[in-house]
C-alpha cells in the first residue's frame, strides 16, 4: 500500500513551483523582444520537454516505479490541459507587455476562484465554506492590485484587464485537466504519476507547436533553433515549475493549490523592483496584503 505523503508536502511544492515560475516568466519576458510574444510563449514547451524526461527517467530508476500506460481519459485531460496552458501562457505574456511586470500576474491570479468553481464541475470536489472565505480574500486582493489608478486610465486598462482576466480562466481549466489526468492514470507512485502526465502533456504540447511553426511559420520555428542558448534556462526553469505544480496536483485539490499560488504575487514584486526597476503603489501593497492574509487562512485549515 502506497505511504500518504506528509500533509505539508502539496504547500512546499506549491511555494517552490511559484518561485520558479517567477524565474521562468522573467526570462520569457526577455525572450519576447528577440523571438515575439509567440516565439516566447513556445519556448518553455519545446525546451522544457528533454528536461522533463529526464525528471521521469531519473526518478523513476531512483525509486524503482515506472511509469504506466496511460489510458483514454487520462490522455483526453492532459491534452485538453496542455492546450489550454498554452493560450493561457500567451495570453499572460501579452498581458505583461500592457502593464508592468507584477501587476500582469496579478491579473491571472484571479484564477482559483476560477478554479474551484471548473473543479467542482469538473471532478465533484466541493470546498467548505473557510475554504471559499480564503479564497475570496486573496481574490479581494488581486482586484485590488488591478483596479485602474484613475478614471482616465480605465479606458486604457481593459485590454490587459481582459487579456489576464482570460488567461486566468484558460490557466484554471489548465489545472483542473492535469489533476484529473494524474488520477486517471492511477499510478502506483503520486510522483511517477505527476511527472509521467507532465512528460505526456509537454510532449503532445511540443508536438503540437513544431507541426503549427513547420506548416505556417517556417522563420520562427529557425529563430527558435538559433536561440538555443537563452532559451535553455527558460525551459528548464518552465519545467522544474511544472514538476512541482504537477507534484502537488497530485496530492491536493486545485482549489487550494492554485489559492496559496498566489504568494507568487511577493515574488513577482521582488522581480519587478530588482529585474524591471518598475515601482509598486500603496494600493498594490495593499493588495498583496490581502493576498497573504487570504493565503494564511487557507494554510491554517
Amino acid at each position: 500500500m502506497p505511504i500518504a505523503p506528509p500533509f505539508w508536502l502539496w504547500a512546499a511544492f506549491t511555494i517552490a513551483a511559484s518561485g520558479a515560475q517567477t524565474a521562468r516568466n522573467a526570462m520569457q519576458r526577455d525572450l519576447v523582444a528577440t523571438l515575439g510574444t509567440r516565439g516566447a510563449t513556445f519556448v518553455r514547451f519545446v525546451y522544457g520537454l528533454p528536461f522533463a524526461l529526464l525528471f521521469l527517467a531519473v526518478l523513476s530508476a531512483a525509486i524503482g516505479v515506472w511509469p504506466p500506460r496511460p489510458g483514454a481519459a487520462s490522455l483526453v485531460w492532459a491534452a485538453t490541459g496542455g492546450v489550454a496552458q498554452i493560450l493561457a501562457t500567451g495570453l499572460l505574456l501579452a498581458t505583461m507587455q500592457a502593464r508592468s511586470f507584477v501587476v500582469a500576474t496579478a491579473y491571472t491570479k484571479t484564477e482559483p476562484v476560477q478554479v474551484a468553481l471548473f473543479g467542482a464541475l469538473a471532478l465533484g470536489e466541493h470546498l467548505g465554506l473557510a475554504s471559499w472565505l480564503a479564497i475570496a480574500v486573496a481574490t479581494a486582493g488581486v482586484t485590488l492590485m488591478s483596479w485602474p489608478k484613475s478614471a482616465e486610465d480605465a479606458p486604457r486598462d481593459w485590454r490587459p484587464a481582459a487579456l489576464g482576466l482570460s488567461s486566468a480562466a484558460l490557466f484554471a481549466i489548465s489545472a483542473i485537466g492535469y489533476r484529473a489526468s494524474i488520477v486517471a492514470l492511477g499510478a502506483p507512485s503520486f510522483v511517477i504519476g505527476a511527472l509521467s502526465v507532465l512528460a505526456m502533456t509537454l510532449a503532445l504540447q511540443t508536438a503540437l507547436i513544431l507541426v503549427y511553426l513547420a506548416t505556417l511559420d517556417r522563420k520562427l520555428l529557425t529563430a527558435l533553433v538559433a536561440a538555443w542558448r537563452p532559451s535553455l534556462g527558460a525551459g528548464f526553469m518552465g519545467a522544474l515549475a511544472s514538476q512541482f505544480w504537477f507534484l502537488a496536483f497530485a496530492i491536493e485539490n486545485a482549489a487550494r493549490v492554485r489559492t496559496l499560488a498566489l504568494v507568487e504575487i511577493p515574488f513577482a514584486q521582488i522581480a519587478s523592483r530588482r529585474v524591471f526597476r518598475q515601482r509598486t503603489s500603496a494600493r498594490e501593497w495593499l493588495g498583496m496584503a490581502l493576498i497573504i492574509v487570504g493565503v494564511a487562512m487557507l494554510l491554517m485549515m
